[in-house]
């Protein structure tokens, strides 16, 4: 048997059904098994067409000599659209062992060309049903078919959401389709096979048609966007037969259209659902539907549509372009889950209310026996008050209600269809017998969002730390339906890129996101200003553009993706954007180098802000610029990836020009910061924004700042992501770890004591004494502060990749730890090599760190405090130990580069977590010490209590030492010290 084993994709997926791409890329995971040190020296691809056998393929790399395992691409014969292909992969390692040939996989072209399309585009008539109609639209079509169906598929979309039924079988699960793009430049269509759906004889085609993003009101303040008036379908079935004849029946005006069951659905209000309305067999061919509005075809061209008026009947062709319409891109979205409510009580309002147990976005599924005409609400919210009562405020105009109108046809069952919400808890009204309790098992919560793999796992010793990263999944599955919305409850729901750039690193070691991205980064750039400015929101509903750290989601994002899965493809699409958008800052004011020109949320929601404003503290003319910096450096790398030397050179020169500019204008002479926030020390560290003889002056006032405010952070959206790498990267890692634990006001374990399950916009949502924030902008499920996440991966438990190699081909594994305050942490990410895993647990000097490396990748494990002779591995030295391929001592312990296989080092390091005080150190540094709280006791026991107590908590020892007020002669400094340091 051989002992590799290959797992092949296409384009991120095993089976790729309906794709535009004409030259789709192969990726594969090498299964060693427990070997080490296993690299690939070749490989060789398959591809044939999938009706044909791999003994004559479409194409054939034939043996490769290549350690390439990532986004190989397709090189062979040009591929036709509407086939469907079939690859395999097999490789060759560096000891000549073959593996046997992948699992195969299959991906199929979709339409094509917009010229290929027959259908038209149709809606209902206006005459017989008005275009503003609140019900769903229901459409529908018979037609005949012969006996030997070999394959049928069916390409549809909607301007609005829409579902698709075959013969009384909805054609698929996926929710919410054709999602939600830039419908002015993009409209995604999806690809369905429903061969096994068709039948010999008779057979009809259904189509649910809601508003949905389309013209369902989008917007906060009463903005009520539409993209258009009126929604309509485009579908088109294409039938092959045995014998190799096509036959295709499309949308025009043979088909037909009434009203359903479906009254009300609006994406942020909710759904009326009336099930006496409901027609049986309404999407099968027996239906009678002589009661349906008569139907008319309309021509339309395919390349572009315009305006066409005064249609005669019932159904009319809409000037809808074809040119838009691109197959779908991203994950589609889903139920991926369900829950069960854990309880149901009654307020001490008399409302009668389920607890899902989590806040989580989606939609409640219930059966019930009910007499017809009994109307059943339920209300969404994601909190209680402080009395107990369920709690709407937040929601501003947006509804989230459901209402269903049972048909008194024994059990029925029914979720909505054409909404979502954002929810723990649900107000039940009208239920039957809910006065005795409602029945547990009658309700479920079925999670919606885009259907993306998770990726990336965390835990440590602090089970308050296990929470947030839980918190952290769920407020980016809640808010990663078809775009990175801000918040899935009120009436906003917008796919803001500055919490999208700022989370997006976090996002992508969780789940799967190269399609997610690929999509939304299109719309970006297809909505990018001419003058290269970048809207707040993509899809952009709301107008405003180009805000520093908003708009560098174009630079940002897609280098982001490019670094976690080596995609070329996608940085190469989007560069000219990334270019425009540096370029767009560089035009703004007078000086080229300094961005201080423009509105700018700046470090919105920051703790230091101006009373009654949202921006933080920190001048938003150092925040553009810093963020000019960052982006200009990365538009220079992108430059160098790709090739573009003249670029990289022009960028570079830029890079240098804003930096100094930086300096001028925000830093003193001395190497101070000049102005005194969290945030613009922070941004200044990891922008690399100030030299390096100065850069651990500004780290040392960033930590001043944090212990000042009792290791409590005062930083916004901009700030708090790069927070903690600042403090880890310059040698306050303590700091760091002291402020992820942090469970009071502000910190992110204090929502976690509040009982959160998803991430809070604010630090205080819920304040300590229960009430809340502002009605006005308070949700409870904001993934943007979880953006700690990517440091807890990189830095407490080490699993971070090379920042010269993409992809996690060369890994770097280098745990910072927890200092005193955690004994063990891990963390594990599927990247395109596979399962890469980082762990490590203390116990008193003794340190283990355990790493997994998937094969055809290498790792750099850093040890910190380890010396070479005092490490094993295994149990062995490591000059025995297989796979180790280097071995190197550094100032901060050893450096090991290792091939792949599973490892467990372990040794001894005395005093690795040991901290060093002096006279500068501050009391409040002191008092987060046990074993130093208990030096002070003996000591100086009136600085711990009493008036001398608050004066004295956010001074040094040197400074205590000074003040006479203080009582503390040198003397007793020294010894203090000297206790300190024999800790």
């Amino acid at each position: 048997m051989n002992r590799l084993h290959v797992r092949a994709t296409c384009e991120y997926r095993t089976n790729l059904l309906g794709t535009d791409i004409r030259r789709p890329r192969f990726s594969w995971i090498i299964d060693a098994g427990v070997r080490r040190n296993v690299r690939q020296q070749a490989y060789r691809i398959q591809v044939a067409e999938a009706g044909s056998g791999f003994d004559e393929p479409f194409w054939d790399t034939g043996r490769t000599a290549s350690e390439r395992s990532v986004h190989i691409e397709y090189g062979g014969p040009g591929l036709k659209p509407r086939t469907a292909y079939r690859f395999r992969v097999k490789v060759w390692d560096t000891t000549g062992a073959e593996s046997d040939w992948s699992e195969e996989g299959g991906f199929e072209l979709g339409l094509g060309d917009p010229s290929a399309w027959t259908a038209l585009w149709i809606t209902p008539d206006a005459s017989a049903i008005p275009a503003d109609s609140k019900p769903v639209f229901l459409l529908r079509k018979t037609f005949e078919l012969r006996s030997d169906i070999a394959q049928a598929r069916v390409y549809a979309t909607a301007a609005g959401v829409y579902e698709l039924y075959v013969n009384g079988r909805k054609a698929s699960d996926d929710l919410l389709a054709p999602g939600w793009t830039s419908y002015h430049h993009r409209l995604q269509y999806q690809t369905y096979d429903v061969t096994a759906l068709l039948q010999a004889g008779g057979n009809a085609i259904g189509i649910m048609l809601g508003d949905g993003w389309y013209r369902g009101g989008l917007g906060f303040d009463n903005r009520n966007y539409m993209y258009g008036e009126q929604r309509a379908a485009l579908a088109e079935l294409h039938v092959r037969y045995a014998d190799g004849t096509e036959e295709i029946v499309g949308t025009d005006g043979s088909w037909k259209a009434s009203l359903g069951p479906i009254r009300y659905s609006n994406i942020y209000h909710g759904e009326t659902y009336d099930a006496r309305l409901e027609q049986r067999g309404w999407s099968e061919s027996g239906f009678d539907d002589a009661e349906w509005s008569a139907v008319t075809a309309v021509d339309l061209p395919y390349s572009h549509l315009v305006a066409q008026e005064n249609w005669p009947t019932a159904v009319t062709a809409v000037d809808l372009p074809y040119s838009h319409l691109v197959a779908q891109e991203n994950w589609p979205t889903a139920v991926t889950e369900v829950l069960r409510p854990v309880s149901s009580f009654v307020t001490p309002k008399g409302d009668t209310v389920l607890d899902i147990g989590q806040n989580m976005v989606g939609r409640v599924r219930f059966k019930v026996r009910a007499p017809a005409g009994t109307k059943i609400v339920l209300r969404h919210a994601e909190v209680l008050d402080k009395d107990g009562n369920i709690y709407f405020g937040n929601l501003r105009p947006a509804k989230q209600t459901v209402e269903y109108i049972a048909a008194g046809r024994g059990e029925e069952s029914y979720a909505p269809h054409f909404t979502f919400m954002g929810f723990r808890y649900v107000m039940v009204q009208g239920y039957p017998g809910q006065e005795n309790g409602l029945p547990l098992d009658a309700f479920q919560g079925e999670v919606i969002h885009s259907d993306m793999a998770p990726a990336g796992e965390f835990e440590c010793s602090d089970e308050r730390v296990n929470q947030l990263q839980r918190n952290i999944r769920w407020g980016q599955r809640g808010n990663f339906l078809d775009v990175p919305t801000d918040c899935p409850q009120r009436d906003e729901r917008l796919g803001w890129t500055g919490d999208a750039q700022v989370f997006i690193s976090t996002a992508l070691f969780n789940f799967q996101g190269a399609p997610f991205f690929t999509k939304w980064l299109r719309d970006l750039k297809a909505e990018q200003h001419e003058d290269g400015g970048v809207p707040f929101v993509i899809p952009d509903i709301v107008g405003g553009a180009s805000s520093a750290a908003w708009g560098d989601a174009a630079v940002i994002c897609p280098w982001t993706v490019y670094r976690y899965y080596d995609d070329l493809r996608l940085l190469a699409e989007q560069y000219e954007s990334m270019k425009r958008w540096v370029e767009y800052i560089r035009s703004q004011g007078d000086n080229e180098y300094l961005w201080d020109t423009g509105f700018h949320f700046g470090d919105w929601l920051a703790l230091d802000a101006k009373e009654n404003s949202y921006i933080g503290a920190t001048p938003t003319a150092l925040v553009a610029t810093a963020y000019y910096a960052y982006s200009t450096r990365i538009v220079r790398d992108a430059a160098r990836v790709l090739g573009r030397e003249e670029d990289a050179a022009r960028y570079a020169e830029l890079h240098d020009n804003v930096v100094q500019a930086f300096r001028d204008e925000f830093v003193t002479k001395t190497g101070r910061i000049a102005c005194p926030t969290q945030t613009a020390h922070v941004l200044a560290l990891v922008f690399d924004l100030v030299e390096e003889s100065v850069k651990a002056r500004v780290a040392e006032d960033l930590n001043a700042l944090i212990v000042e405010n009792d290791y409590h952070l005062t930083t916004g959206f901009v700030g708090t992501p790069h927070l903690c790498f600042a403090l880890s990267n310059n040698g306050y890692h303590t700091t760091a770890v002291r402020l992820l634990l942090q469970d009071s006001y502000p910190g992110w374990l204090y929502s976690v004591s509040k009982g959160a399950t998803t991430i809070w916009e604010h630090w205080d949502s819920i304040k300590p004494d229960g009430s809340f924030w502002s009605d006005d902008m308070n949700s409870f499920n904001h993934y943007a502060y979880g953006a700690i996440g990517d440091w807890m991966y990189r830095k407490v438990a080490g699993l971070d990749m090379d920042p010269d190699v993409p992809g996690y081909k060369r890994i770097r594994i280098e745990p910072l730890f927890g200092s005193t305050l955690l004994t063990r942490a891990r963390a594990a990410h599927d990247s395109m090599y596979g399962r890469i895993e980082s762990g490590w647990r203390v116990n008193g000097e003794r340190v283990e760190v355990d790493a997994v490396v998937p094969a055809n990748a290498t790792t750099v494990v850093v040890l910190r405090g380890a010396k070479r002779s005092t490490v094993t591995e295994g149990g062995e030295r490591l000059e025995d130990v297989e796979g180790v391929l280097s071995i190197a001592e550094g100032a901060d312990g050893l450096e090991i580069e290792v091939g792949s296989g599973s490892y467990r080092f372990a040794y001894e390091a005395p005093g690795l977590f040991r901290e060093t005080y002096s006279e500068k150190t501050k009391l409040n540094e002191l008092l987060m010490d046990e074993k130093a709280v208990a030096v002070l006791r003996r000591h100086v026991p009136h600085l711990l209590e009493g008036a001398l107590a608050d004066i004295a908590r956010t001074a040094s020892l040197r400074q205590i030492r000074e003040n006479g007020m203080m009582r503390v002669p040198a003397e007793k400094i020294e010894r203090i010290l000297e206790e300190l340091a024999a800790i």
